[in-house]
Parts: C-alpha cells; structure tokens; sequence
C-alpha cells in the first residue's frame, strides 16, 4: 500500500495495529503528517521506546524496501552515500592491460559498475523506500551537515557520474536516544515528536502481541514493576523491549506471576547495568508491592 493511501492518522494507526505495532495517537499522527507532507520524521526518546521498530513497521505498511544507516561515531559520508569498488577497480586495470588507451581506462574506472551504493544513495533511487537513519545523536556535527544538505534536496552530486535525484523521495525517520543534541537546524527540516515509554494498558498489549504465550496476568505484573523501575532514578531505565524480555524470560522459567525470587533470577533480562541490579535487589519489596 502506498504512503498516500492513508486517509488519516486512524488508517495508518490501524495498518501499523495490523503490522504488529501498537503506536498512540499522537505517533500515529506524527507518522501520517511525515507521509503526506514528504518531511522527514525526527524520532526522540529512551533507548527501547519502539522508535526503529516504527520505521520497520511504516516500510512494512507502504511496500517500501528498508534501508538502514546506523550512525556511529565518526561516520562520513562514504558509509553513508557512496563509495568506489577500489579491487574491482584494480582487476579492471590488470585485465585490460598495457595496450589500453590511458585516457579511456582511467575513465572507464569510474563507471557504475564500480560505484558501492551506500543507504542514503539507495534510498534516493530506489522507489519505494523508508530510509532510516538510525541514532543520530551519536555522529558528529560535520556529519548532521552533510545530511542536512542532502535531505534539502534530495539528490546528491557524484563528481565522475553527475547528479542523482529521487524521482519519489523516500520517506526519511531518524532517530536519537539524546546522548547530546542535535543541531536545531536538522530538526527544523523535519517534523518532530517525542516517542514516550508506553502507558500500562498499551504496554500490557503490546507484551500479550509479541508474546500470546505470556498470561495476562503476568504481562500485567511485568509491566507494573518496569513501571515502578521508570520511577527509581536508574542508570539505564528499561525500555518496552526490556518489558517483553523480561516477561519472556519469566515464561520459559514457567513462572505463572511474578515473585520475588524469580524477579531476582531474571533481573538481567530487564536491568543492564550492575549498580541498577544492585539497588533493586535492594528494593524487591517495594517494587513488587509489598
């Protein structure tokens, strides 16, 4: 289905329901706006709140092929654009030998056969496609302006080839965790929207979709203690994938609810660092009720 299919935010929050993602109204409507609008969609929020899980969904939605840039520190614009196939290159120069014209082999180096299209350059030439660039935050500010650059225009210039530019632009999600902030000039190229953790009843639901398995109960009781562990100041809150862990967890155990001792057995599936694991075991009672 095409991104211009959708009449409203509802359509979309009920194919993305369908699609096996659960989103609020308001991602629903941000997800919408970005599709009819043709902007990209800036996704903020904690590690673990569904923002990658909300581009895969969107390209399932649409038919769209998912291209993914994980950003890192350090990237440039040859891991995110395009790169020269430099042993091919080099085969191709062997085989054709000394009697070749100079001018003519150097030229034919840089043919397209030789160009290694990275996610961006994909994205812009393939149709349709959801580009997701993924934990922006951790790039740096030289990178934030190359892609400013290239989303404004969507085309990009390869000295040796030309110019490159989407027939359909692609719908663009970037996300970031907020390890720093993002130059407000890249956000102002894009519609913007805060992914919240899930409220109790969503969260419920969305354990009892990816794990019908796990009893309403339990999926209730998890999801009341990852709620009261949001609360406790941690090193690292856990996110809705730490949820659905945990209570995963639980079940392979056999556990029909949740107790203190297997709370404690299974911490590792919801807490990833040791002073976190430390200051509940510490606070089992109260974060279980009792």
């Amino acid at each position: 289905m095409q991104a211009a299919a959708f009449a409203d935010p509802t359509a979309v929050s009920e194919a993305l329901d369908a699609a096996g993602y659960l989103p609020d109204r308001g991602l629903a409507t941000a997800a919408f706006l970005a599709m009819r609008m043709k902007r990209p969609l800036f996704l903020e929020g904690d590690p673990g709140v569904g923002k990658t899980a909300l581009a895969q969904a969107l390209a399932k939605i649409t038919g769209a092929t998912l291209l993914r840039l994980q950003c890192y520190e350090g990237i440039d614009a040859s891991q995110a654009l395009y790169d020269w196939d430099f042993p091919r290159q080099i085969l191709h120069l062997r085989a054709a030998g000394d009697a070749a014209d100079r001018a003519q082999l150097e030229a034919s180096l840089y043919d397209r056969r030789f160009l290694v299209a990275r996610p961006i350059l994909q994205a812009l030439e393939q149709h349709p496609a959801t580009l997701l660039i993924d934990e922006i935050d951790r790039a740096d500010d030289e990178f934030e302006a190359f892609l400013l650059e290239v989303l404004a225009e969507n085309s990009v210039t390869i000295p040796e080839l030309g110019t490159i530019t989407a027939e359909v632009p692609p719908l663009v999600i970037i996300t970031s965790n907020r390890t720093r902030e993002v130059h407000d000039a890249l956000k102002r190229r894009c519609l913007y929207h805060w992914v919240a953790h899930p409220d109790f009843a969503r969260e419920v639901a969305i354990v009892r979709r990816r794990l019908p398995e796990v009893t309403e109960q339990l999926a209730r009781q998890v999801a009341t203690a990852v709620g009261r562990l949001r609360e406790s100041n941690l090193l690292k809150p856990p996110g809705i994938a730490e949820t659905i862990d945990w209570a995963q967890a639980l079940h392979v155990l056999g556990a029909a609810q949740l107790t203190a001792e297997n709370a404690e057995e299974t911490l590792g599936a919801v807490l990833k660092y040791h002073e976190d694991m430390a200051r509940v075991q510490r606070e089992l009672a109260s974060l279980l009720g009792g």
